[in-house]
């Protein structure tokens, strides 16, 4: 699995994200792999109209209909079709209490959960709270030039006698399909990456390289 998140860079807001995303879907259909694309909130529906792979919220709020200006419903994710919704990621952190109760509104309204932690053991201990997917992403390799399969292979292994295989998905500096290769061998199910595609001069061609990385 390749989850590429958008951030809010300017390569991949509005128009941008859209033709960024068909891209995604281009390379998945070629490919025949499971790649899934995060977007900001106001390109949710635009995004999810245009392609047909599965569409993430980069978060939600804990809230439900009522009272509650400039939070993301989940409710409302899930009915302009997105699938599921990153959570706790490093730019968008969350205390334990918030963080379980965003899962639990996740999984009343069917959406499929991807939780960020810095380090495995912090990843094992959400657990308890049942997501879907837990990406593990130290946080000083994040947006850098250095893979985490790279610079910290010890991470993923970790991660994955805790986590377990099935849930774990790495993150950090992943920027080419060595390190997709790297990461799927030492037991993650696949990677969340950032700016290794949406900072890209060819974001096709880096895609192509990292999904066939998957196999």
């Amino acid at each position: 699995m390749i989850v590429t998140n958008f951030k809010t860079y300017q390569s991949a807001t509005a128009e941008n994200a859209i033709k960024l995303a068909k891209i995604h879907q281009q390379v998945a259909e070629e490919l025949n792999v499971d790649i899934r694309v995060a977007v900001q909130a106001v390109d949710l529906a635009k995004v999810i109209d245009a392609i047909k792979i599965p569409v993430f919220a980069q978060h939600i709020d804990p809230v439900g209909f009522g009272s509650h200006t400039g939070h993301i419903l989940p409710e409302a994710v899930k009915a302009v079709g997105a699938q599921g919704a990153i959570l706790n990621h490093s730019e968008r952190r969350l205390d334990r209490e918030t963080l379980k109760h965003s899962i639990e509104r996740a999984k009343e309204v069917g959406l499929t959960t991807i939780v960020c932690a810095e380090t495995p053991e912090e990843g094992a201990s959400f657990l308890e709270f049942d997501p879907d997917y837990i990406a593990v992403e130290p946080p000083e390799l994040i947006g850098g030039d250095i893979s985490v399969s790279t610079a910290q292979p010890e991470i993923i292994e970790n991660a994955a006698k805790l986590i377990g295989g099935d849930k774990l998905l790495v993150g950090a500096g992943v920027k080419n399909g060595k390190d997709v290769r790297i990461c799927i061998k030492l037991g993650a199910k696949g990677v969340l990456l950032a700016s290794g595609i949406t900072k890209a001069e060819d974001p096709k061609a880096v895609l192509m390289d990292l999904a066939r990385g998957l196999s």
